[in-house]
């Protein structure tokens, strides 16, 4: 277990800054930054990685507490079942 925690500290440290918009964003962010405004496009890149993090910090919360959950419920079993 403490090696299974280990490698996903290690992938979440691993994390790479990345670009990537829709077709539509990119095109208005270029002609913002074209016409002297750059602060726009990295509010967007972001978003864009904040909203894509967000499934993956629930996805772990939720399989956190079902962890816990099921260590606090193999606890609390007599000794005879468990």
């Amino acid at each position: 277990m403490r090696r299974l925690l280990l490698l996903i500290l290690f992938l979440i440290l691993q994390v790479v800054p990345a670009a990537a918009q829709c077709a539509m964003c990119r095109s208005t962010l270029e002609n913002n930054f074209s016409n002297g405004n750059p602060g726009i496009a990295s509010g967007i890149n972001t978003g864009i990685l904040y909203l894509l993090a967000m499934p993956y910090l629930a996805i772990l919360i939720l399989g956190y507490l079902w962890y816990k959950s099921s260590k606090n419920a193999r606890k609390n079993l007599p000794d005879s079942i468990a």
